[in-house]
């Protein structure tokens, strides 16, 4: 990885590249530190160095944002309205005809659906702005922070617009961002911000660890983390890159004098195939009911059995629950993202077919069949990834953000991987060798 940088480097093109994204993350950083209008900083300071008032129910956002949301920054949403407009136009392309239409249209359908997921964040950071602010008023941001309620002194009207409104902005600008490293960096824009964010907590988090541990000083939680984070990640590395290879052979044509097909391929099936959406679902859906509890203030007999089960990552009936639905969404995900009798329509109408399976129906059956065997060790693998931070909280007493929790890993393998593929193939393609040198 580190040969292919040293040599992206040498290369002129790919060096303005690099350097242009590098040029990019430096203003995202930059923006992630910077307060927004009519929020009183030294409380914001002071509720985060209180250890309670971290171990709220947003880590995953503030996770995404790079610890902007914590501290009410013009980033504090981050590109998390955008992965969730993302999310939501790639589900309702199942279920829209409309949508479904454009996406099979090419590049141009592509353009309309990307147009459609900008609206879509705009729409989507004023709400979830509109609800940082309220929830930051109320005091109930940082639970158990002595301030939390004096965060935004003045409650005002014009304030609170102008602050949904610095918020929004701010989410446009980081989605500018990230087109611009897709369009004139090494590509994947969005993905390189989320990345930056998740690692941008690294050093806080384990710097915290060392702080708390007792024994040697902290060094020795520091150092068992450390190696467990090293263990994570060449698990995740092996099973990201495991795939189940489908063969397809395409059968000789003759168009005329001349003669097509006849070449052998493969359809490669990965083992998690719906990569880090389930994990982020499955969460998702686990706040809700803690949220509703946190708004309300009941005290009721259903407010207090959520609070010491559902919103407790260490109940065992947070546990369970999160565990199932991580395998749900993984099925759920799968079927909708994957068609096999698309597969094998396209399959038959170029000729291709796979060896020993007839064309058509059988192919497709062949295919969910294969999927949906490969998908329960996937599902499996995802449930258990993202209970590390759980058994992380029992051990070593880290709160909901451990570094190397299964979300923050999954994203920062994926991402890296992805990127060194892209500035590899680039390499290939300017300085490609023929049988001549």
């Amino acid at each position: 990885m580190l040969t292919a940088f040293a040599r992206a480097f040498k290369t002129p093109d790919l060096r303005k590249k690099l350097l242009f994204t590098l040029g990019i993350i430096v203003v995202y950083r930059v923006g992630t530190n910077v307060p927004i209008p009519g929020v009183d900083y030294r409380n914001v300071q002071t509720c985060i160095d209180n250890a309670e008032a971290n171990s709220g129910l947003f880590g995953l956002v503030n996770m995404f944002s790079g610890g902007a949301l914590l501290q009410i920054t013009i980033f504090a949403l981050g590109i998390m309205p955008y992965i969730t407009a993302a999310i939501i136009l790639q589900l309702l392309t199942v279920v829209i005809p409309r949508l479904e239409a454009l996406k099979k249209e090419g590049q141009a359908g592509t353009a309309k659906i990307t147009q459609y997921t900008r609206y879509l964040t705009v729409a989507l950071a004023i709400l979830q702005g509109t609800g940082l602010v309220a929830t930051a008023r109320s005091g109930a941001l940082f639970q158990g922070c002595p301030v939390a309620s004096q965060i935004v002194p003045d409650q005002s009207i014009f304030v609170t617009v102008t602050m949904v409104l610095t918020m929004t902005a701010g989410t446009a600008f980081v989605m500018w961002l990230g087109e611009l490293i897709t369009d004139r960096g090494i590509g994947n824009g969005m993905s390189i911000l989320m990345f930056i964010s998740i690692a941008a907590t690294f050093p806080s988090a384990l710097w915290a660890i060392k702080e708390q541990g007792s024994l040697a000083d902290g060094w020795i939680e520091f150092g068992t983390v450390m190696l467990v984070g090293f263990v994570m990640v060449g698990l995740v590395v092996f099973v990201e890159q495991a795939q189940r290879r489908i063969p397809v052979q395409y059968a000789k044509r003759m168009v005329g004098r001349r003669s097509y097909g006849g070449t052998s391929t493969y359809i490669p099936l990965k083992v998690n195939q719906a990569g880090v959406i389930p994990v982020i679902f499955a969460a998702s859906l686990l706040y809700i009911p803690a949220l509703i509890v946190q708004f309300s203030n009941s005290t009721a007999g259903w407010a207090t059995w959520i609070e010491a089960n559902l919103a407790n990552p260490a109940a065992t009936a947070h546990i369970v629950l999160y565990f199932l639905l991580i395998v749900f969404f993984a099925f759920f995900y799968v079927a909708i993202s994957f068609n096999p009798e698309e597969v094998a329509d396209n399959m038959k109408k170029y000729g291709g077919f796979i060896p020993g399976i007839r064309a058509g129906r059988p192919t497709a059956e062949y295919l969910s069949y294969v999927l949906n065997r490969i998908t329960w060790p996937g599902s499996l693998y995802l449930g258990l990834i993202s209970l590390v931070p759980t058994m992380a909280l029992a051990g070593f007493g880290a709160n909901q953000n451990f570094p190397f929790g299964g979300t923050s890993i999954l994203i920062i393998v994926g991402v890296g991987l992805e990127t060194v593929r892209q500035i590899e193939s680039q390499l290939q393609q300017r300085n490609y060798e023929g049988f001549l040198r």
